[in-house]
């Protein structure tokens, strides 16, 4: 099992950033990919970006290539989501996923193991 603990989300206004950060414990070893995700109120969980493991490779959703920067510890089993020029609709709780294949892959269900969220709110 991997157990994954995210951090850094909170209240920040239109134009800010935050770091967004991800731990993981447990059989990290097993880990090929992570990918941060988000859900805003009354909507589905979107894809945001995932990184490869091993050679940092990483992929982004359109809405937020060029604001968002993922990143990996390998060192320190974190993950870090780099999240600049904030909008109102960015609001969201913001997820933390890994998954096994060595994959950085969009696709929510090739993700086995989850976070609990953080919370992230733009005001206007």
């Amino acid at each position: 099992q991997v157990q994954l603990v995210e951090s850094g989300g909170g209240l920040v206004q239109a134009g800010g950033s935050l770091r967004l950060s991800c731990a993981a414990s447990g059989r990290t070893f097993s880990i090929g990919a992570m990918g941060w995700f988000r859900q805003a109120p009354g909507k589905e969980r979107d894809f945001v970006a995932a990184i490869i493991w091993s050679s940092g490779s990483t992929l982004y959703a359109d809405s937020v290539e060029g604001r968002f920067t993922i990143s990996r510890d390998n060192a320190k089993n974190t993950v870090y989501l780099q999240v600049n020029s904030l909008k109102p609709e960015d609001t969201a709780v913001y997820y933390c996923a890994a998954a096994k294949g060595r994959r950085a892959t969009p696709m929510a269900s090739q993700y086995s193991y989850w976070g609990q969220g953080t919370q992230v709110t733009v005001s206007s």
